[in-house]
């Protein structure tokens, strides 16, 4: 299958840069092809909006996508951890308060593709460099709509930098006071009216210790990571009113947690053809191969052995999108199409004594999850005011599931095949924009949406010691119902803000419910229902400018029957309150000093709410000083204050996040 996806990617971008040279013989115009997709529709700002641009994502201070996405309050992973020190089975990406449990409750897309594992449903974020993107468009609510199941929560849109940015040959290399390191490059080049852009990533180090100082043994280790990504992307016109774009990916990231011995990995190959019409019928046609792994040695925390080892876990996720806007007139814009995924894998994993050391049984389990979608949505604009409204109907399957469990000399044990299911299920949304004049615009929308569980949720069963929490193959889908309003000011071209009442209901969500003492299975429960108040600023003065982000939300589990003990419960790992600002200045070109200060309240790391993650507040600095003009001077600081970041807390059994920590460096561009 990697062989596979390495050649497709070959052979299209081979395609690609042929075109502009076919275009060169034949002496015809050039043509200036863009790389990215479709325009927004003037519906787009209807729906609570943030955009994070591309200075924003250079000036990372922990130069980590997830930092850079964490801008956006209400924004969070299953846990406080970033890609360098969290098992990546945990990195699902969430918005609005709506709780998780590993899972991705946002749909995330990198140039229209799901960067979603087909799997696990966690975003490899180690494998998204921020300096190959332009910009990232998070949409918080919103539902499916055109872009497909798994937007419960919102959308985050990330699109790739283009030739204008990546021109030429750029790269920087850094190293923090522990001694790890950083190093990326690009290198990119004009092709007759198309471009090519190649770019990596490798980040390495001993990292720090998650388990705090009194607690350690002598097998007690420091959360080490070693991980690359390289990607190269051509984009080359067909005709002067159609590009194709193509896109490869490979990625590879290990990471060691609490003790020796406990390692675990993550690798992908993706590629990925899109065809951008942009002439009277504009369309967006989308075609995606993935190949993905996962690998986990999970280690006794009162003996320090090997227990399970989750030695394979290949994932293939397939798929594609087809977009078309007909002409209808200037007041509409019609937005006609389907899109299709499929996400199919197993796991592999041997149990082991921690006593004798002897394996105790071999499991294997997987299945497959298809979703086809087809969709609608019509905007119109009346002078000020623009409506938009949409329906989606998705037919899902759920199919193939199986577990099986042999002894070590390979003797049955156990095994279990599971009935297929399948069904259609409609979702709509609509919203409303009016711009009152030049300095109000009003808005309010209405939304639903579909996430089927993951085959993780659906069959794999994980440990984190001492608790394990089984899998469940009769988990139903979930459905959001949400609605929102809000008021954009604009007081002048410098300055704008943004204030947006929400209340967002997931009905049978996916929780890991305790069904007994360091027992939990994964099951549906009546609904998670998030009411809440978003905020954000942006403004610039001259050399300065300002960012900022607050979510207070009102967050409860709605439990009857098996679940009546969550009855009003705050959905585990969701905080009350996040929030925070971003002071930059930049006297001159090239100069940039900017302080981040964030807040994140206090969170419970079960859903009993019996195990409490104290609040933390961090202060994270960026400088950036030219020496010549291709090099400058780059410094990085995080949690500058060492605050304590308790991530995750078992029972009194504590991991920490990153403790102040100051890089620094040079970076190029010629």
């Amino acid at each position: 299958m990697n062989r596979s996806i390495t050649l497709l990617a070959g052979t299209a971008l081979a395609c690609a840069l042929a075109l502009p040279l076919s275009a060169q013989e034949a002496e015809a115009p050039v043509i200036v092809v863009t790389g990215e997709g479709l325009d927004e529709t003037p519906a787009t700002p209807a729906y609570d909006k943030q955009i994070i641009d591309r200075e924003q994502l250079v000036s990372v201070p922990s130069g980590r996508i997830e930092d850079a996405l964490a801008s956006v309050a209400g924004f969070q992973q299953f846990r406080r951890s970033d890609s360098r020190s969290a098992n990546a089975s945990a990195q699902g990406a969430t918005l609005r308060a709506l709780g998780g449990n590993a899972t991705s409750r946002a749909l995330v897309l990198l140039d229209g593709v799901p960067m979603s594992d087909p799997f696990f449903g966690y975003i490899p974020f180690s494998a998204i460099a921020p300096e190959r993107l332009s910009q990232i468009r998070v949409t918080r609510g919103g539902g499916s709509g055109p872009f497909g199941t798994g937007a419960l929560a919102g959308t985050i849109e990330m699109e790739s930098a283009g030739i204008d940015q990546l021109d030429g040959i750029a790269g920087q290399a850094l190293v923090n006071d522990r001694g790890e390191t950083e190093l990326s490059g690009s290198a990119g080049a004009r092709l007759g009216s198309g471009f090519l852009v190649a770019s990596g990533r490798w980040d390495r180090g001993k990292g720090f210790y998650t388990t705090p100082e009194a607690d350690r043994v002598p097998l007690s280790a420091r959360a080490a990571f070693d991980g690359w990504s390289a990607q190269i992307r051509g984009v080359a016109p067909v005709s002067d009113e159609i590009e194709l774009q193509v896109r490869g990916l490979a990625y590879r990231d290990e990471r060691t947690l609490r003790f020796k011995g406990a390692d675990s990995s993550i690798e992908g190959q993706d590629a990925s053809l899109r065809l951008v019409g942009r002439g009277e019928w504009e369309f967006d046609a989308l075609a995606y191969l993935q190949a993905r792994n996962f690998t986990n040695v999970v280690v006794s925390s009162t003996r320090f052995v090997p227990v399970l080892d989750q030695r394979n876990t290949p994932a293939t996720g397939l798929g594609g999108k087809l977009e078309l806007r007909p002409p209808v007139g200037d007041a509409h814009v019609l937005r006609v199409g389907m899109d299709f995924r499929r996400a199919e894998g197993e796991l592999y994993e041997t149990a082991i004594s921690a006593f004798s050391g002897n394996v105790t049984a071999r499991r294997n389990a997987g299945g497959t999850n298809t979703d086809l979608g087809l969709f609608v949505e019509d905007d119109w604009t009346l002078g000020r005011l623009v409506l938009t409204l949409g329906a989606r109907l998705d037919r899902w399957t759920i199919r193939d599931g199986f577990y099986t469990e042999r002894d070590a000399s390979g003797g049955l044990l156990s095994t279990d095949s599971f009935a297929d299911r399948a069904g259609w299920d409609a979702s709509f949304r609509g919203g409303v924009l009016y711009r009152a004049n030049d300095v109000v615009a009003l808005r309010a929308a209405a939304y639903s949406g579909l996430r089927l569980p993951t085959l993780n949720e659906l069959y794999r069963p994980f440990v984190v010691f001492p608790v394990v929490t089984q899998a469940n193959a009769a988990l139903e889908n979930e459905r959001l119902e949400g609605f929102e309003a809000g008021i954009e000011l604009t007081p002048n071209p410098a300055v704008a803000l943004s204030l947006t009442a929400f209340d967002n209901r997931v009905k049978n969500a996916v929780a890991n419910v305790t069904i007994a003492e360091n027992l939990r299975q994964r099951r549906n429960i009546d609904a998670i229902q998030s009411r809440g108040l978003e905020a954000s600023v942006s403004a610039t003065l001259g050399a300065f400018s300002l960012a900022a982000s607050a979510v207070w939300t009102d967050a409860e589990a709605k439990g009857s029957g098996f679940a009546a003990a969550l009855d009003g419960n705050r959905p585990s790992q969701t905080p009350r309150f996040t929030g925070g600002a971003t002071l930059s200045w930049s006297p001159a070109d090239d100069w940039l000093l900017s302080a981040t200060v964030r807040h994140v309240g206090a969170q419970f790391e079960d859903d009993l709410e019996s195990n409490v993650l104290p609040a933390v507040t961090t202060l994270d600095a960026f400088v950036q000083v030219p020496m010549t003009p291709d090099i400058a001077l780059v410094l990085r600081g995080e949690n500058l204050t060492d605050e304590t970041i308790v991530t995750r807390n078992q029972r009194g059994s504590i991991d920490l996040g990153v403790p102040r920590t100051v890089w620094a460096g040079v970076k190029v561009g010629l």
